[in-house]
């Protein structure tokens, strides 16, 4: 065989389908949905609510055939290399369920919303709706695969762009606008940035695949050592957006007010999924040689991310309009920061078995954060659906209205605080704790320490209005079915995971190196 046969031999790809079920089969309802908006009669438009919910079961439920082995698809093989850019590990099968899990809980919520919403002015068009949130879905569970940087920008945007729209989707609502708005022009500016990164580093090793430019830029031309080191720092900024890191964390609480609420939810659990993850991808996979420039860059920005969210949510006035979305909104990025400790811990890891455990760390607290998380915004989507402007003493006296979604509300507040019986909540901060100490980050240790405290404060407060005497007489209302599901599920989740809480970390084992 001659050397152009040989090299064109080497770029024929065979397909694996079934590693790439999970995004394709989220695409093609998302692409389903859309087309069946144009015959669905408008009184029937919920019909289209549960094909997406449908659809993003079967694509959880395709994750299942992959748990056998690592498949891996779209390799190169010529000049006796093998290089693939999508590997379906136990790392991406985690973050697949994790992010494809919190979209179908985001679905449930949104069944209720765009139903109140129908003949309102700020009625969401469903047909819309749904082929976004499948289509960012798709791009979600997409990333946790990609590896390299071209599939990992691709499948970032293919996550963002549709959130863009979903957050300005309510017709007639300025408030929805310009929060698209904000969060468009700075998701933007940072991926502009990133791709820059990209092509510095592109220029600098030759090579676009993670584990190539690792090896590659451990022997990189002394006159190129600049450039990649740039690039390195330029593609980060990117990822620290994407996780709500300070100081790029501004666009987060204008964004979670002007969505509706359950887009709200999906940013803070997914959006912050894909950010992690492309994270963990690029410093650890791609820029172990640069280690002693990204993790203590990346402790600082922890630092500062906690610190920054804990104080911001603990000076939410109650009877502000939105403020209990607001304290969700800051309560997520200073969670943003306790979930970049472990990262932080990874760059200073002796070998990759110590990097390994504390990757593990962040993948444990995203799976106990998606959780609860995901579990409050449904109470507060409950209490939205009567008090519109959603404030933190629209809460007092939850308890004698409603007393199921007050206990799993305050069950779910303990979590995120670390305080029993949110065991989960606890046992996910203990973690994190372990693998900063064990990175001899004292320092970080103490700061995240008095985040915790001053945490405390603002979630014990909140959770002590829930069953405090109502004012006036307590009004009950029916709760949509769809509604009811969202919240038991992440109620049964979390209990489950306060009950065996050693699952978590036994399952976060991904197995990356």
């Amino acid at each position: 065989m001659t050397v152009a046969a040989e090299s064109a031999a080497s770029l024929v790809q065979s397909v694996d389908w079934v590693a790439i079920a999970p995004p394709t089969i989220a695409a093609v309802v998302g692409l389903v949905v859309l087309v069946a908006d144009l015959f669905v009669a408008d009184g029937r438009k919920a019909v289209l609510g549960w094909i997406s919910v449908a659809g993003l079961v079967a694509a959880a439920l395709s994750l299942l055939p992959l748990l056998d082995d690592d498949r891996s698809t779209f390799c190169l093989t010529g000049g006796g290399t093998h290089a693939c850019s999508y590997t379906a590990d136990r790392f991406t099968l985690v973050i697949q369920l994790l992010v494809l899990g919190g979209a179908l809980l985001a679905a449930l919520l949104s069944m209720s919303t765009l139903k109140d919403a129908e003949g309102s002015k700020g009625e969401l068009p469903a047909g819309e709706f749904w082929f976004l949130l499948l289509s960012s879905a798709a791009g979600a569970a997409l990333l946790p695969a990609s590896r390299d940087l071209a599939t990992l920008i691709v499948a970032l945007e293919v996550a963002s762009l549709p959130a863009f729209a979903l957050v300005g989707l309510k017709r007639g609502d300025k408030r929805s606008s310009e929060a698209a708005l904000k969060f468009f022009l700075s998701s933007v500016t940072a991926t502009a940035v990133s791709l820059l990164g990209v092509s510095f580093v592109y220029a600098s090793t030759g090579t676009l695949h993670l584990t190539e430019i690792a090896t590659e830029l451990q022997d990189v031309d002394g006159q190129l050592h600049t450039l990649a080191q740039t690039g390195v720092a330029l593609t980060l900024v990117g990822f620290a957006f994407k996780v709500a890191a300070v100081p790029f964390h501004f666009w987060v609480p204008d964004t979670y007010v002007g969505a509706p609420l359950p887009v709200a939810a999906y940013l803070s659990v997914v959006g912050k999924a894909v950010g992690f993850t492309g994270l963990i991808l690029v410093t650890v996979v791609a820029f172990p040689s640069y280690a002693d420039v990204w993790g203590p860059a990346i402790a600082v920005l922890a630092a500062l991310t906690m610190t920054a969210g804990n104080v911001a949510a603990l000076r939410q006035q109650s009877t502000r309009a939105y403020s209990a979305v607001r304290l969700l909104a800051w309560s997520s990025v200073g969670q943003a920061g306790y979930l970049l400790v472990p990262i932080a811990a990874a760059g200073y890891a002796d070998d990759n078995a110590d990097a390994q455990k504390a990757i593990g760390s962040t993948v444990a607290y995203a799976l106990m954060y998606a959780a609860v998380n995901l579990g409050a915004f449904a109470v507060a989507a409950l209490v939205g659906r009567t008090r519109r402007l959603n404030r933190i003493s629209d809460y007092r006296g939850l308890y004698a209205r409603s007393p199921f979604a007050a206990l799993v509300l305050g069950f779910f507040l303990l979590c995120l605080a670390g305080l029993p019986p949110g065991i989960i909540g606890l046992f996910a901060k203990v973690t994190v704790f372990s693998a900063v100490v064990d990175a001899g980050l004292g320092w970080l240790a103490v700061v995240m320490a008095v985040n915790v405290v001053i945490a405390l404060f603002y979630y014990l407060q909140w959770t002590a209005l829930l069953f405090r005497a109502s004012e006036g007489e307590p009004v009950k209302h029916r709760v949509p079915a769809p509604l009811t599901v969202a919240i038991t599920l992440t109620a049964v989740l979390g209990v489950a995971l306060s009950g065996a809480p050693q699952l978590v970390l036994r399952f976060a084992d991904t197995g990356l190196f």
